[in-house]
């Protein structure tokens, strides 16, 4: 029961899926991804084991892949069409349903963390662009220069998209967003989600990721929930709200929710990712993609994952 002692904490993260295959990394990319979901899992876990909250613990979690270069969140996020980098993020408690989110962020070096600021020293539930990045002075966050985000192989993905007159919405991309859901032995859940956008977007486009019941959900009276992939199909599904209205007032489970959300965002013609947990500890995933980076742990289980259920053992 939500809000009742339960002693079953869970957490489970996401770096973003597409079209990554076995044999389609190199070993260095994919070791490199693995370390980083595994630090995420220790700083969340850390707090959860501890009988910490689940807001504590995904905020965590998701600094670690926002400051990982391996992952389109923070340092190494995409870049937009003009070559800078915006940064969006969120964070809801499903204990009471606040919520905070930014959009379009360029110099706050943990975007999470200024989701949460929002959430919590304003009355507001998103800021955007440049009065984000002021609030978030005004309030002591760190600021770094856009181009510290920035990394060489970013830039030369959008350079070889552009010499190809391609967009972010190209067949087999990789969907880099980062997310974290979790469940406390209180029976509290929250989710947290942020990212970079796609590879060359324009005109302040802003995806899911910020936008509290598309992207990123949290609720006690159903789950925690994240996604990634082509964002304004997951908009359109009201992805992470659907997965909880379809438990709470559907009465369907966890993982079954998860799926039909996933049916649902590819009837619409969109890819991508959920990961859910719920507050009596279940966590469930699914993915329309080859692949999608994701983690979980538990006082039970521990493990991350790249591929396929079939290519991971």
């Amino acid at each position: 029961m939500a809000g009742a002692m339960n002693n079953v904490w869970r957490l489970m993260i996401h770096g973003g899926c597409g079209g990554m295959r076995p044999g389609s990394l190199d070993p260095a990319a994919d070791s490199a991804g693995r370390a980083g979901l595994s630090a995420a899992l220790d700083a969340g876990a850390a707090i959860l084991s501890a009988g910490g909250d689940a807001l504590d613990a995904v905020e965590a979690a998701a600094r670690v892949l926002e400051d990982d270069p391996a992952f389109n969140a923070g340092r190494g996020s995409v870049l937009a069409f003009d070559g800078h980098v915006e940064l969006d993020a969120a964070i809801m408690d499903g204990c009471t349903r606040d919520a905070g989110a930014v959009a379009g962020v360029r110099t706050t070096r943990a975007p999470i963390s200024l989701a949460r600021t929002v959430m919590e020293l304003s009355h507001h539930v998103l800021l955007s662009f440049e009065g984000a990045d002021q609030f978030a002075r005004e309030h002591g966050l760190e600021q770094v220069d856009n181009n510290w985000f920035v990394t060489d192989e970013r830039r030369r993905q959008l350079e070889e998209l552009l010499a190809h007159g391609g967009d972010g919405f190209d067949a087999d991309v990789k969907y880099g967003t980062i997310g974290a859901v979790a469940v406390d032995v209180q029976g509290h859940v929250a989710a947290a989600t942020s990212t970079g956008g796609l590879t060359a977007k324009r005109w302040g486009r802003i995806g899911d990721s910020p936008l509290i019941g598309a992207g990123t959900y949290a609720d006690d009276r159903s789950a925690a929930v994240s996604a990634t992939g082509s964002g304004e199909f997951f908009i359109r599904a009201a992805a992470a709200h659907e997965v909880g209205a379809r438990i709470r007032l559907g009465g369907e489970g966890l993982q079954a929710a998860v799926d039909a959300v996933l049916a649902d965002v590819a009837a619409l013609g969109g890819t991508g990712g959920l990961i859910a947990v719920a507050p009596s500890g279940e966590a469930a995933w699914g993915f329309t993609t080859p692949g999608m980076y994701r983690g979980v742990a538990g006082p039970d289980e521990r493990s991350v994952a790249i591929y396929d259920a079939v290519s991971e053992r």
